[in-house]
Parts: structure tokens; sequence; C-alpha cells
């Protein structure tokens, strides 16, 4: 194996495959990064068995030649050394060739690195999926729907399937949920499949999305979701991004959500978002990041927060309109900061259902998306 290749396409793909890579691994070879050298370009692999990343730079497209193909082959490397040598490298161009079976001479400009590896012959091969149950989604829409939901997984492995968001299928409309039974987050959104197609309790791992969402751009392109029992697949241009799936039953949620409630008040996102935030500049001390709302005449909010050992913030909220009961409530500020953040909406709805019952957030300009919320019980 021997290659000389434009240096910065080959730190993106590089630093792609190493995103799967973790050195928690108890199998020595997962610590490495596969590279396969063939005719028509080289491909990247990296895996810790939960998450495997397959990436393929052409040898050339319609706008470039990025590498001279010397000799096909095949290697494991050492991710952790591999990715910072490559990414240190001062040329343009490197060269990689294999020395034996098991090393590797890398360099650049002045600079001539000698890495050991691994017998590629050990590497774990990646799965072939059928692509049986299959939609897409354009790299924005997904990415933001990650960003909308993710954040609302649970962090504690007591209940796995709630580290998780739930992805289903029904009339074409796929509907992305995460909970960590204290708040919960729902994105819906239209997709282009076949429309016999049903999918559910297909449950993501957190972290699998988290790292997937650092690779996905802005664009329009277009990015196709393959869904098995165990496994998904997320096909991008040159890229295979593997994620096994939690196991067990995703909570029934549609159910949690009332109809209907007791009071609403519709206000701006911005002046909310700030007005928490400065409210959790005590309510962080605290226990829960616990802050307090009332209704304090037609049109305004109060918010509060207290922290025996630092002070007291009180402040007022002009609303567009409250209807209903006067409202008293008090809730985890800081889950309500990270949903409101997700919102790209200059106004919200709020609807509370009781002192002691969940309340939701909407956008006002669409209903795509739902926020729910436990209150916090105070006494």
């Amino acid at each position: 194996m021997h290659i000389t290749i434009d240096t910065q396409t080959f730190i993106t793909s590089v630093q792609h495959a190493n995103k799967a890579v973790s050195s928690k691994t108890t199998i020595p070879i997962l610590t490495g990064i596969k590279i396969q050298v063939h005719t028509d370009g080289i491909t990247l692999i990296g895996s810790d068995s939960d998450v495997s990343i397959e990436t393929f730079i052409p040898k050339s497209d319609e706008e470039q030649s990025y590498m001279t193909i010397h000799e096909e082959g095949e290697m494991v490397l050492q991710a952790k050394y591999f990715s910072e040598i490559v990414r240190k490298m001062p040329g343009e161009t490197l060269t990689l060739k294999k020395d034996g079976n098991m090393s590797a001479t890398i360099s650049s400009a002045n600079v001539i690195f000698h890495l050991n590896g691994f017998d590629p012959d050990n590497y774990p091969k990646l799965p072939q999926l059928e692509e049986d149950q299959v939609f897409t989604l354009p790299y924005h829409l997904l990415k933001d729907i990650i960003r909308q939901t993710v954040f609302a997984v649970s962090t504690q492995e007591t209940r796995p399937v709630l580290t998780g968001v739930n992805f289903s299928i029904n009339d074409q409309e796929l509907t992305a949920t995460a909970t960590d039974s204290h708040r919960l987050a729902m994105r819906t959104v239209g997709v282009e499949t076949d429309e016999t197609l049903e999918i559910n309790n297909v449950i993501i791992p957190g972290k699998s999305l988290i790292e997937l969402s650092r690779i996905l751009d802005d664009s329009e392109d277009m990015i196709t979701i393959i869904v098995t029992n165990t496994q998904v697949l997320f096909k991008m241009k040159n890229l295979l991004f593997f994620s096994r799936l939690l196991d067990g039953k995703f909570p029934l949620t549609s159910n949690m959500i009332p109809s209907e409630g007791k009071t609403t008040v519709t206000l701006s996102t911005k002046a909310l978002n700030q007005s928490l935030e400065r409210a959790m500049l005590l309510s962080r001390e605290a226990k829960n990041n616990v802050v307090h709302v009332k209704s304090i005449g037609s049109t305004e909010i109060e918010i509060t927060s207290i922290s025996s050992e630092v002070g007291k913030v009180k402040e007022s909220i002009e609303a567009d309109e409250i209807n209903g009961e006067d409202l008293q409530i008090a809730f985890n500020g800081k889950n309500t900061l990270d949903a409101l953040k997700t919102l790209d909406c200059e106004r919200i709805s709020l609807m509370f259902t009781g002192t002691m019952s969940p309340f939701v957030i909407r956008p006002l300009d669409h209903q795509q998306m739902i926020h729910l919320f436990s209150p916090v019980r105070t006494s």
C-alpha cells in the first residue's frame, strides 16, 4: 500500500472516521482506523462496535485529483496517533506507505513518522443491511431534528431506552421523540418514502446522533436512512454512518401531551429566554434549578428565583396574551432553557394544566414541535 494524497482532504476523512473510535474499547484493534487503498480511491473505517463510520475519498472528481495511487493494499493504524500525526503534517500533500504487515511510514515535506499498527485481517467487517425500510431527508433538516430533540435524552443508564431518540414513521410523517421522564421534546416532519412504510420503536442512541450531527452540514443534499431491527445506517455522499439501535420499548408518549389547558400564555421567545437566563444565575446554585412563575394582571407574568445562600431575583415580563385561570407554578429552569434555545421562532405559546401538572411549550407559527415539562414540587 502506497499513496500520495492531498493533506487537507485526508485530514477531513480521518477526523470523520476517528469520531467512531473509542479509547475505552476492550478490543485493541478497534482503537485503530482501517485504511483500504483501491484503484478508485481510499476508504477509512472507524468503529467502537456501537457506531461505525466509513468514509471514501475518490481518486479524483470533476473538480480535482486528490491522490496518486502507487500501490493498493490495506492496514490498521492506531487512531490516537494517526489522526494527530496527519493533522500536524506541514505539506500540502502527504505520503502513506506500508512498511510491513503492521507498520507504516507517513511523510510530508521534511517530516517522517514510522507508526506501528494492527493486522487488517482481524478488523471486524461492517454490517450489510437489507434496504427494506428506507427514507430520505435533507442534511440540514436531520441536523435540526437532532438539535431539537437530543438534548432531552436521559443521561442515566437506569432506563437505557431513554438515552436515545425514538424515530417513528406513519403516513409519510417522521416523529422524533426524546424524554428523560421529566421533560419531553418532539419534532415531526414530512419525509420522502414509500406510502406504506411504517416504522415504530426505532431508538437511536443520543451519543450516536450527537456524533452524526457533527458530520452533517447545512446543505440541501439528501441523506438516505436505512433501518433494520438492530441497526440504522445514514448514507451520505462518500460517507456511511452505522449505529446500533437500543433494545427495549420506548414509552408511549402521545397520550402524555395534554390537548387543552387551564391557562395559556403567548409571549416573545427571546424575552422568556433572557429572563430565565437571569433567573438561572441564582437558581443554578440550588437543587433542581427551580424557577417560580405566576401571572400578575391580565398581560404580565412574574419570574422569581431564590437561593438561600446567594439571594433572590424577581422579574416581570409583558406577555402578548394570557387566557384562563391565574397561574402559579415552579419548574426546572435549565430544562426549559435547553428547549427554548432549539426553538427557531419569535413567539411561543405556553399551556399550563395546573400547578402540579405538566405544561407544554409550542412555537406559534407551526405545529411541528412540542416540548413538555414536569413541574417541581417546592413544599
